[in-house]
């Protein structure tokens, strides 16, 4: 059975740090592209970063440039989402999403996207 499973959401202070994973089950992370996204209460999902099966392009979002950093460990299955300098306006459920194939001009365009995590809960707030 395919899946992403998201991990390392939590509660945090302003000015904290934490990081997310996206593990893969089912599938060979390394031929796909991925992303994150996170959708805030009353709000549409937003697309946060992305990197290419490589890990030779990336992409963030203004919003979070200078403060997350995406990383990939394709030996084990796994994409990581840095996030440090955290802001009570990052406050969401973060996913992780995948599609397979090699972009050197990864998106951040949902729909570009057919596998997805169930999401990992991040609060930041004092």
């Amino acid at each position: 059975q395919v899946q992403l499973v998201e991990s390392g959401g939590g509660l945090v202070q302003p000015g904290g740090s934490l990081r997310l994973s996206c593990a893969a089950f089912g599938l060979r992370l390394n031929y796909y592209t991925v992303a994150w996204f996170r959708q805030a209460p009353g709000k549409e999902r937003e697309g946060v970063s992305c990197i290419s099966t490589t890990a030779g392009s990336t992409r963030y979002a203004d919003s979070v440039k200078g403060r997350f950093t995406i990383s990939r460990d394709n030996a084990k299955n796994t994409v990581y989402l840095q996030v440090d300098s955290l802001k009570p306006e990052d406050t969401a459920v973060y996913y992780c999403a995948a599609s397979l194939g090699y972009r050197s001009h990864p998106t951040l365009r949902s729909s570009d996207y057919d596998k997805w995590g169930q999401g990992t809960q991040v609060t930041v707030s004092s």
